[in-house]
């Protein structure tokens, strides 16, 4: 019997409690959709005086972000924002077909029919949207209207969670948001979210893990495509 997802900790929903955790995500927002742009320069001093708190809850802050690989700090040179490069896209998007290709074949195993039920929905709720009739954009929010988020979840699988979830989810956001969403590719990539919910709810793990790992591969095609013609 697979556990409810509310028996499962879920690293990307954590209360922000302290005030070290309200600015851990201001600062998470504002690097994942670009307001502070890849590979910029982090100056505590600055950042302390505009949020008007300590160094030392500042730096709670940044080793949360450096722990979600948003952030690099190094010694006698300080914390920057990662830079969107190809090889960080190689390396994260490779990573991305070994693991979330093992959690869409845990979640045809694990997810409930009312959880692929609701995972459909969301999809028809996706179709709705103007930009991606118009095959402009395939924009999804954080969190539970993220189709990748919820086979994540879908997994059942807390290890999986924890390192998808906890380590590399806002990351790979990072790169969709600034470089994803807006493409060509976007009524393909909605089709091949339906082609793999549909393979979950026949219960073909084989088949599900099979076209998650075509779609993030089809996926980094698309962003390295992007990267080298900014460069």
């Amino acid at each position: 019997m697979p556990l409810e997802l509310n028996t499962l900790n879920n690293p990307t929903h954590l209360a922000a409690v302290t005030t070290a955790d309200k600015v851990y995500e201001q600062l998470l927002q504002q690097i994942v959709n670009g307001t502070i742009a890849p590979g910029s320069k982090i100056s505590e001093p600055e950042l302390s005086k505009k949020f008007e708190i300590s160094r030392s809850t500042l730096r709670e802050a940044l080793n949360r972000l450096e722990k979600c690989h948003l952030i690099e700090r190094k010694a006698n040179v300080g914390s920057r924002v990662v830079d969107c490069s190809i090889e960080g896209l190689l390396e994260l998007y490779i990573t991305r077909e070994a693991l979330e290709g093992m959690a869409c074949r845990q979640a045809a195993m694990n997810m409930t029919d009312d959880e692929i039920l609701s995972m459909k929905q969301m999809l028809k709720d996706h179709s709705n949207q103007q930009d991606l009739k118009d095959g402009i954009s395939y924009y999804q929010e954080e969190g539970d209207v993220d189709f990748h988020y919820k086979v994540i979840l879908g997994s059942h699988n807390q290890q999986l969670i924890n390192i998808i979830c906890g380590q590399l989810y806002h990351l790979v956001r990072m790169y969709r948001i600034q470089f994803g969403m807006k493409s060509s590719r976007a009524k393909r990539a909605f089709q091949e979210h339906s082609q793999i919910i549909q393979a979950i709810a026949d219960r073909d793990g084989e088949l599900a893990e099979l076209l998650m790992r075509r779609h993030i591969a089809a996926s980094r095609k698309n962003i390295e495509r992007k990267i080298t013609e900014q460069t």
